[in-house]
């Protein structure tokens, strides 16, 4: 098993040469709005996992993933072979190309905290118009038939007292 060192360093090699070959060398139009988010090589260094995303042409227009991986499904032993030019390594890893679904995620993530924070928002509004149930003071003690609401028994002794 190689080192988790190697491998990573690896993985950030055969991202470098995948996205330039994808950007500049291969000609496919399919490939055109994709990006290489990531990239796994396993432990024996012989099978490499590369994450893209795809954009849709524009911002209002859904990205054709399905164009996008058979693209890349096509452009594969193109890849394989630069990969195996530009790393210098015994054996070529074998590549395999994962829709990067962390974008999706993080979107819906932010979707989530901004209902969370309308949420808050909403309780602390709720919160500064309410007024308390009941008396103010729920402590206060009953006023005694003299009319001094003084407290017997409560409080200091006197010097002489004790």
């Amino acid at each position: 098993m190689a080192d988790p060192a190697r491998a990573q360093r690896l993985a950030k090699r055969i991202s470098s040469i995948v996205a330039t070959a994808i950007a500049k060398e291969i000609k496919d139009p399919r490939l055109a709005y994709i990006t290489v988010t990531d990239a796994k090589v396993t432990g024996d260094l012989h099978d490499a996992t590369i994450f893209y995303t795809v954009m849709g042409p524009s911002l209002d227009e859904e990205p054709d993933y399905a164009a996008a991986a058979a693209g890349l499904a096509k452009a594969t032993g193109i890849l394989r072979s630069k990969v195996g030019a530009g790393t210098g390594v015994r054996f070529t890893p074998t590549l395999s190309f994962v829709l990067d679904k962390v974008p999706d995620t993080a979107r819906d993530l932010e979707e989530l905290l901004e209902r969370a924070r309308q949420q808050d928002e909403e309780v602390a509004r709720l919160a500064r118009d309410a007024a308390p149930a009941g008396d103010p003071d729920p402590y206060r003690e009953p006023a005694r038939a003299d009319g001094d609401p003084g407290d017997e028994g409560a409080g200091t002794a006197g010097a002489g007292e004790r």
